[in-house]
């Protein structure tokens, strides 16, 4: 018998782990070589600050080396009947259907408008960011009119221009909203948009991909429609499962919506959640089983309020770090990301160019992204890190702008 053993250097331990975890693969390795080779090309050299995929917990990473196993078996269900509740308690959705898929969040982007919006029917896209035009662009390459409601990076959407928007356009099916845009590090207030679209009577779908399990979400009493995300960010969990909590109207609508298509067709998912305890096509299990774990930890580190209050000390400890080096925010004041922060480089200076410098030093930011990627840098803060390592980097950071600045 072989032990493949890995431990990442980087990451040594985080307040809520009692010791770390080394991961045994409990396999014959007759190839061990082949392990080897793959493992030089991927092998860990940078700490992660990045905007996704994240740095995953060493729990998770450990309940991933599970041997696999039948996604019909009855351990395979006793764990998806499990995540889904787990789910369902952390976003408040009593009254919501838990769905996941096997794909990126961007997956429910199509599922939302294709189960619910009729061909050439209208969407109102609200856009703040790189994000927001992509569900735009999911909207008219599915047949779909995009009414687009747009503020400039770093701006957040106000619930007054949101409700003029809908005054003006009042035969929308539906308004997206992005929660949390990862492009600005700008979180829109979504608890008072939610009240405006329930006041016009439409269909809300929020991509949370870089909101849900950083930043508070409550389903039922801010009246959701769909609310999803990817397991790659907040989670700390590798890329490949999607979840959402999807309201009943979304089902009622979806059941008589011609051509909604069948690898996202909501309805067939929620009647395999029923009949089948599982997933329509094969799911990503050692994802679920991460997945399941992270949603553990926050239990046991005294619930969804200290989780969510970890990552508001993260992100306010790189925002007053980054403001001390003399960096500015992207994100207007009183809408700052609890996940991701864009920074605003300098005049003279590139955005490249410090995450370039910085990746040299052993730190994997974020460039910026979409219109605003030439000035800005980006700092995340989702995953498996420590304070420590949020120190290290921000004195790293500030020695690279001193050189830069220099230059």
């Amino acid at each position: 018998m072989a032990f493949l053993f890995y431990r990442n250097p980087f990451y040594p331990g985080l307040s809520l782990v009692s010791e770390v975890i080394t991961m045994e693969l409990h396999f014959e390795v007759t190839y061990e070589d082949a392990y080897r080779e793959v493992y030089e090309m991927v092998k860990p050299k940078y700490k992660l600050f990045t905007a996704g995929p994240v740095a995953c917990f060493p729990e998770v990473l450990a309940i991933m080396s599970v041997q696999m196993f039948s996604h019909r078996s009855a351990e395979a269900k006793a764990v998806h009947v499990d995540t889904l509740e787990r789910l369902r308690a952390f976003l408040e959705a009593d009254k919501g259907e838990i769905i996941l898929f096997p794909s990126s969040g961007t997956g429910f982007m199509e599922a939302a408008v294709r189960n619910t919006v009729p061909r050439g029917g209208k969407v109102l896209v609200t856009v703040i960011g790189a994000f927001g035009k992509r569900f735009a662009e999911v909207v008219e390459t599915n047949g779909r009119k995009a009414v687009i409601l747009e503020k400039e990076p770093g701006k957040a959407i106000k619930p007054e221009e949101l409700d003029d928007a809908l005054k003006k356009n009042p035969d929308v099916h539906a308004v997206t909203i992005t929660y949390n845009e990862t492009s600005t590090g700008v979180l829109n207030p979504l608890p008072e948009l939610a009240k405006v679209v329930q006041e016009h009577d439409k269909l809300l779908f929020v991509d949370a991909v870089s909101a849900m399990g950083g930043a508070d979400i409550k389903f039922d009493d801010w009246g959701i429609d769909m609310i999803f995300a990817s397991s790659q960010k907040a989670f700390g969990v590798p890329p490949g499962l999607a979840v959402a909590a999807v309201s009943e109207r979304v089902f009622e609508i979806a059941e008589k919506m011609p051509e909604r298509g069948w690898y996202f067709d909501l309805p067939r998912y929620k009647k395999f959640n029923a009949t089948k305890k599982g997933v329509p096509s094969t799911p990503p299990l050692p994802q679920v089983l991460g997945l399941n774990v992270v949603l553990r930890i926050v239990e046991k580190m005294g619930g969804k309020k200290e989780w969510l209050g970890m990552y508001r000390k993260r992100s306010e400890m790189i925002r007053e770090g980054v403001r001390e080096i003399g960096l500015e925010i992207l994100a207007e004041p009183g809408y700052e990301s609890p996940t991701i922060t864009a920074v605003v480089v300098p005049e003279g200076m590139r955005g490249v160019d410090v995450y370039n410098a910085m990746r040299e030093r052993g730190f994997e930011l974020a460039k910026g992204y979409g219109s605003v990627a030439e000035k800005t840098f980006r700092i995340g803060n989702m995953g498996y890190m420590t304070f420590e390592d949020i120190e290290e980097m921000l004195e790293n950071l500030r020695e690279v702008v001193e050189e830069l600045r220099r230059k």
